[in-house]
């Protein structure tokens, strides 16, 4: 019965189709504290004056790192394959954009 025990070390990880749809983000937000990162994941529509969080992940510093460390690495992996990333000029998002309540 070697088959159906899981080798150790393993992680059996349940991704349900909710999940597996993903959500779209094209802003990420970055906060930090001294025990941990908040990554929220933002939906910016052009002509539309208020975004909504679609997602945050909170992570320790040492996890954090591990991320960033993976992307540099994945996005080494895909530009041998595909070629370089073009970058497009950057926007500049203020965090409370869209209009502001007066009293």
């Amino acid at each position: 019965m070697e088959g159906s025990k899981e080798k150790e070390g393993n992680i059996n990880i349940e991704l349900t189709p909710e999940v597996a749809e993903g959500t779209y983000s094209n802003l990420a937000i970055i906060n930090h504290s001294n025990s941990e990162f908040v990554v929220d994941f933002v939906n910016i529509m052009p002509g539309v004056p208020k975004a909504k969080v679609k997602s945050r992940i909170v992570l320790t510093p040492q996890h954090a790192k591990r991320l960033a460390q993976a992307l540099i690495d994945n996005i080494k992996r895909f530009e041998s394959q595909v070629g370089e990333i073009k970058e497009f000029e950057q926007q500049d998002y203020p965090i409370n954009f869209g209009p502001v309540g007066e009293a």
